[in-house]
């Protein structure tokens, strides 16, 4: 089985992929530009957010009429453990 299989087998691989994103982004990131960066629908991407937005994962700050995404405390230790993990397997 390849990584990337091994790895979907635990998490699924586009909100894992969402918060390894946020945490390794050296720019500022919008849900259109995760949707793109991830291969995903924006719909999609902005159920996903609110969910982690309800889970404490991630802050939506609006800045005009887009909403920058960040990661929280607790966002950026989940993301971070889920890229440990991606990168040993």
């Amino acid at each position: 089985m390849q990584n990337k299989e091994i790895f979907n087998v635990f998490f699924r691989e586009k909100p894992a992929m969402m918060l390894v994103h946020l945490k390794n982004s050296d720019m500022d990131v919008y849900a259109s530009s995760l949707a793109k960066r991830i291969d995903c629908t924006y719909s999609h991407v902005v159920k996903i957010l609110q969910e982690m937005e309800k889970a404490s994962l991630i802050n939506f700050e609006k800045t005009g009429r887009l909403k920058l995404l960040t990661l929280t405390k607790k966002g950026e230790e989940v993301a971070e453990k889920i890229d440990m993990i991606r990168l040993r397997l």
